[in-house]
């Protein structure tokens, strides 16, 4: 009883980390403890009972049986699924798998978005706040230790006093897979001991009470991001960052040719990441050349960089995506993929403006990458360069050409040469483990003049049906 009302009191005194209070699992778990405590009273004569039945005045333990049902479904449904960057601190050392109790509020706490963890990650926490969070953080270190398992298994002790064995058994087993999902040891032997030593136990092998000191915690938030942009390092913007779980794993070390075009990209970058003077960037050229895959490597290769990408759809938002860029102490890319303009629109006006020559500025923590296979981004008529009703058109040449003048730095993707194209392929080939027989250049041949021309796109895909050892079409 005494450690139900502790918990209970932890969760009530969550002051700078109050939002990990109000989220769905602890919110269950809170519903759970308030339903026990309300039982428990009653516990000790049921579970001392020989036959079963309901103790005398006893409550109808549905109401019980829902809310433990609830907090295993929070349990066990997760987090979602750590970027492959993922730098949780201790995470390779609690020896407790994603779908424990445990480590489900320790990523509440890393996913925190809170006074503390923002001004940490822009390095302006001070004394108050760091002892204020490191109370908090003591509190969840004891709720994350508190012993499910164990009022599981007691949970199920009362429900077989009523005589509910089907229902008993059935919270046994989930209390029995939350226990090895913690580490502890022998399920059954815990179970069996419940039964003479009390509801709640505290066995050993328990997880410590202790999640990070205020120091440990900031070290990680400086290193990895505060909130929702810790440990991951792609996201999407729909009306805010949105994490991206399953996002294109290339790196560098998978990417074959265009060596001086890369250099430019990552000479670039690493002077945004030094905190140097560094350009937005424009890569355009031939479709399928490797210009968004470039971007993608480069931001996965360098750890503190966050690439955001923002669809041309939801161009109108890129003063809220700025906004929330400026006010947080890590460094963004904003990726804009396969930019065009059919015309001068607003979006056009207002993503030139706010490259260069408006009264809002980027941040100093955000870069632009767009890609392009269009040069000046604007589509381009000859009426535009010739007689027409418009007096001035020289003017509107010079308008279209405007944005692209913008981009400090335009990166040129060309379509390789026939050799270039091979080694690609080759290339490829080999990092799949793919033998380059006599056919080889034959078929590689064939297939960019059967389909898509010669690219780094159409050598993947040439080696794609390689893989699938499926005929050529032209066999």
């Amino acid at each position: 009883m005494n450690d139900v009302q502790a918990g209970l009191a932890d969760l009530a005194g969550l002051t700078i980390f109050a939002d990990c209070g109000e989220t769905p699992l602890l919110g269950a778990f809170r519903f759970l403890l308030e339903e026990w405590a309300l039982v428990s009273p009653e516990a000790p004569e049921a579970l001392g009972r020989n036959r079963p039945g309901p103790p005398a005045g006893g409550k109808p333990p549905l109401s019980l049986l829902r809310c433990w049902a609830a907090l295993v479904r929070e349990i066990v449904r997760g987090p979602g699924a750590p970027d492959a960057e993922s730098d949780h601190p201790g995470a390779s050392n609690l020896g407790a798998p994603e779908t424990s109790f445990f480590s489900r509020v320790r990523d509440l706490a890393l996913s925190s978005d809170n006074p503390f963890t923002l001004a940490v990650e822009r390095g302006a926490a001070g004394p108050l706040l760091t002892r204020l969070a490191g109370g908090d953080l003591e509190r969840l270190g004891r709720i994350a230790a508190f012993d499910i398992s164990a009022l599981g298994f007691a949970i199920a002790l009362y429900l077989r006093s009523w005589g509910l064995e089907a229902a008993a058994s059935g919270v046994e087993a989930e209390a029995r897979s939350l226990w090895q999902a913690e580490g502890r040891g022998d399920a059954a032997v815990a179970a069996a001991s419940l039964k003479t030593e009390g509801p709640v136990q505290k066995p050993e092998g328990r997880p410590p009470q202790v999640l990070w000191s205020p120091e440990d915690f900031a070290a990680h938030i400086r290193r990895s991001g505060a909130g929702i942009l810790s440990g991951q390092g792609f996201f999407r913007w729909e009306s805010g960052p949105q994490p991206v779980f399953n996002s294109d794993p290339i790196r560098l070390a998978d990417l074959s040719g265009y060596k001086d075009q890369r250099s430019l990209v990552i000479n670039n970058t690493l002077a945004f990441l030094e905190g140097k003077s560094a350009n937005n960037l424009l890569l355009y050229g031939d479709r399928g050349t490797g210009k968004s895959a470039t971007i993608k490597a480069v931001c996965r290769e360098y750890r503190g960089l966050r690439l955001l990408e923002l669809r041309q759809e939801a161009m109108a938002e890129l003063p809220a995506v700025m906004a929330f860029t400026a006010t947080r102490g890590l460094r963004f890319v904003i990726f804009i993929d396969d930019l065009s303009f059919e015309g001068i629109d607003d979006s056009f006006t207002g993503l030139k403006a706010l490259l260069e020559g408006g009264v809002e500025t980027r941040p100093p923590n955000t870069v632009i990458y767009a890609t392009s296979n269009r040069r000046h981004l604007v589509k381009e008529l000859a009426a535009d360069r010739g007689p027409g009703p418009e007096l001035r058109s020289f003017d509107t040449m010079q308008e279209q050409l405007s944005l692209a003048d913008r981009f400090g730095l335009t990166v040129f993707f060309t379509a390789p040469s026939q050799e270039e194209y091979l080694d690609i392929a080759g290339f490829i080939a080999e990092k799949r483990g793919l033998s380059r027989d006599g056919c080889f250049r034959e078929n590689a041949l064939r297939w960019e003049k059967w389909f898509n021309g010669r690219s780094p796109r159409t050598a993947a895909q040439f080696v794609d049906w390689m893989a699938g050892g499926r005929a050529f079409p032209w066999e």
